[in-house]
């Protein structure tokens, strides 16, 4: 068998034997078959795609290609809540606690950040002492008593992603709905879960912006899924603006205890919600998202999982009055109010922008190796379809001083407002494979 043969068959539209697959992706990761031979391969994926027989052969070598993570010892239904990622997404930090406080658990590996604000690890982060899990022993105790288990991937989870990926990223093959999905799920596939809840973005802040490829990507995650005989639902959700009003990592964090004290934005306290009771009708607690709402709402207003996440910080190493006094979190020295300059309605909030200006503050990271400042970022007081007059707060920007020109710009680019009056924007556009909410 040889690598030129494969590749000649992907490229003239023929399907590939698992046989075959296996070949080529286990030479690859040996070292044994060069980097351009596997640029050609993945560039005649990108043009002529995969059928759902191949997308299956070429994902489990994926997982297979490193360690099956799985957690003896948690005694919780546990759901894998994974999102493509956007601008604002705070929704582990809500979610989690929830989970906990249901009865259910989440155990999570999770990474540091690239872009707009710091990923999960780095919110956590902006808690003073908070360390994540070091073993899966840690996590294991903290899952059982708090509902809540997250560490730092290990380079030895789908190691064949990594040096793929890494490939994709300067062959111009990153967008191809096939290897985003195996990426995606080879690395949810390897690590044991009761339930797959995928939040797959879509709009002006996430990577897939438009929505008819976003339902593919979903669709195709959401079969290869089934095709493992995983219990897995998709939502497509909006990012069209930031996801509730905070983005900037130890805002979000305030953001997010607000919400389970039951003040967060409408938009995000309605996609934890939702999330949560999806969880509960895949457990088969509940039988439709209305009635798993009701016991989410309870756990909000008795205080449970927001006891929860008290717990989850304080096993962590951070200090759990940060629920209750926020001055305990970094805090930037200065704010800035960024007003509207004519009367009317906001038509579009373009939330990659607003990302960037964060990230500009300090927020996130632009390279790998960037510092991240936890205390800065933007807090919006006004969304799509909200009436201004001139002069009104649309956002505020917390900051150290170093609120450059070029962030008024492109905040300034960033929003846009019209005379004629603008529709709110739903936040859950579509539920592929689970309860659709009748609300």
């Amino acid at each position: 068998m040889r690598a030129v043969d494969i590749i000649q068959k992907k490229r003239d539209k023929e399907s590939l034997t698992k046989k075959e697959i296996d070949f080529l992706l286990g030479e690859y990761l040996d070292g044994n078959i060069p980097d351009y031979q596997m640029s050609s391969f993945l560039m005649a994926v990108y043009f002529n795609g995969m059928t759902t027989e191949e997308l299956k052969f070429f994902t489990e070598k994926m997982i297979y290609s490193g360690d099956i993570i799985d957690f003896p010892g948690t005694h919780k239904f546990l759901v894998d809540k994974h999102s493509t990622g956007g601008v604002g997404d705070k929704t582990t930090i809500a979610l989690a606690p929830i989970f906990g406080a249901l009865g259910m658990g989440t155990a999570k590996l999770s990474g540091k950040g690239l872009g707009h604000t710091g990923g999960t690890i780095d919110k956590f982060e902006s808690i003073e002492g908070f360390k994540f899990s070091q073993t899966k022993e840690e996590l294991v105790k903290l899952v059982n008593e708090t509902g809540t288990g997250i560490m730092g991937y290990s380079d030895r989870i789908v190691p064949l992603d990594k040096k793929l990926y890494s490939l994709r990223d300067v062959t111009a093959t990153v967008p191809s709905i096939p290897l985003i999905a195996s990426s995606i799920m080879g690395k949810k596939l390897a690590v044991h879960a009761d339930a797959i809840i995928l939040d797959v973005k879509v709009g002006s802040g996430a990577f897939m912006k438009d929505l008819d490829e976003a339902r593919e990507l979903a669709k195709t995650m959401y079969e290869l899924g089934k095709a493992f005989d995983r219990n897995i639902v998709c939502l497509l959700t909006n990012m069209d603006q930031p996801l509730g009003d905070a983005v900037g990592n130890s805002l979000e964090v305030i953001e997010a205890i607000e919400t389970l004290k039951g003040n967060g934005p409408e938009d995000f306290s309605t996609l934890v919600y939702t999330l949560a009771a999806q969880a509960l009708v895949m457990k088969g607690d509940v039988a439709d998202l209305e009635s798993g709402k009701k016991m989410v709402m309870e756990v909000i207003e008795n205080g449970k999982a927001l006891e929860m996440l008290r717990k989850f910080i304080k096993g962590s190493g951070g200090n759990p009055n940060i629920c209750d006094d926020y001055s305990l979190l970094p805090k930037a020295k200065e704010k800035d109010v960024f007003s509207a300059t004519k009367d009317g309605y906001i038509e579009h909030l373009n939330a990659e922008l607003i990302g960037r200006a964060a990230m500009m503050l300090g927020a996130g990271r632009a390279t790998k190796d960037d510092v991240i400042d936890h205390s800065v970022g933007i807090v919006m007081c006004a969304k799509v379809g909200d009436k201004l007059e001139k002069g009104d707060a649309i956002l505020e920007i917390f900051h150290n001083g170093n609120l450059r020109e070029e962030i008024l710009e492109t905040l300034a680019e960033a929003v846009v407002i019209s005379e004629k009056r603008t529709n709110k924007q739903e936040i859950i556009l579509e539920i592929i494979g689970g309860e659709t909410d009748g609300n």
